[in-house]
């Protein structure tokens, strides 16, 4: 399996070999690619012929060490125009004795689709959410059981038509099939969460240079997703203002590659600014979806813009949650499914 990941600032892959151990599923990583992202602009396809140039390094650079010839891949999409809607449809069960088969879940789950208003939008994932057989909420597995009335609350994740076309035009471009879409906080989800988290209900922030996403669990399942504008890059922007000196230096400040006689006080008061920024959007967020102060597993912070001093302090004192930083398993672990 190949995963191509196009991100603001890195273009990655990642080639990964299945096999059995006995009857157990294993997976191993056998080659990885890397390439600083150019052609993109807040996370839109902006010069073709300069993305694929990014992809087809990346790709070199994992062909040569995986020992393989990269034909297909999934990709993860991500940006701003990536968002999660939720729509409810009903179905007649259709069988004379009432139960509910495969084809009643499906008729349901397309009766909510067709209700959902997606203008120019493209479904990357669906999900359904919550089953209720006769008006009664079904917490286990509804086929086979029997009843008249068959409703279903879906969560679609879409994503601009143009936006997707574009990233799926320049993989193309690059000699590569797409077999399948993920969108980016799903991916990050299968190796930041584990089944605990996911089930008591918890928040996945993602805070990349352009952008900050965010993925909230419960009871196991996703109950919303959203891409806000605002990322690590707006810290170095602050950085350069505020310090007046070059992108260039204000970038290695924040990332304590360079040492400074501008005293830390002042560069912790320009960071601290838009981080908390950062968090108080999210928290407006949460308090939207009815999920503020309501998620036990807290909130698990990620990405590269996420390396600032105090970060966890400011997540819990905004959020009021638990927080903390990574909890990524182990780098070569690949979950099988």
């Amino acid at each position: 399996t190949v995963g191509i990941d196009i991100g603001s600032s890195t273009t990655k892959v990642m080639v990964v070999e299945h096999g059995k151990d006995k009857d157990t599923k294993t997976s191993r990583i056998i080659g990885t690619g890397i390439a600083p992202t150019r052609g993109l602009k807040k996370g839109f396809v902006s010069d073709q012929k300069e993305l694929v140039k990014s992809i087809n390094l990346a790709v070199h650079d994992a062909e040569i060490s995986s020992g393989i010839k990269i034909r297909q891949a999934t990709i993860s999409i991500g940006g701003i125009t990536l968002e999660s809607k939720v729509s409810r449809g009903t179905a007649i069960i259709s069988r004379a004795d009432n139960e509910v088969t495969r084809l009643d879940i499906e008729k349901a789950v397309k009766d909510s689709e067709q209700s959902l208003k997606n203008l120019n939008k493209h479904i990357i994932d669906t999900l359904p959410v919550i089953f209720k057989l006769d008006s009664k909420e079904v917490y286990g597995k509804v086929e086979g059981l029997r009843g008249v009335r068959l409703e279903v609350t879906t969560l679609f994740i879409n994503c601009a038509n143009q936006h997707l076309e574009d990233f799926v035009s320049s993989i193309n471009a690059s000699g590569i099939d797409v077999v399948d879409v993920i969108a980016c906080p799903a991916a990050a989800s299968y190796v930041a969460l584990d089944e605990r988290q996911r089930t008591a209900g918890c928040i996945l922030i993602d805070i990349g240079d352009e952008n900050t996403s965010v993925i909230v669990f419960e009871d196991g399942n996703i109950i919303s997703l959203k891409v806000f504008p605002i990322g690590s890059n707006n810290i170095t922007n602050d950085l350069a203002l505020g310090l007046k000196i070059s992108l260039e230096d204000a970038e290695g400040i924040k990332l304590g590659k360079i040492t400074t006689d501008i005293q830390q006080r002042k560069i912790d008061e320009i960071v601290n600014a838009r981080i908390n920024e950062v968090f108080d959007v999210i928290q407006k967020f949460l308090k939207k979806i009815n999920r503020d102060e309501r998620l036990p597993a807290g909130a698990i912070i990620i990405g590269g813009g996420a390396n600032v001093k105090n970060i966890e302090d400011i997540s819990k004192k905004t959020l009021s949650l638990p927080s903390k930083m990574n909890g990524l398993k182990g780098k070569n672990s690949v979950d099988p499914t």
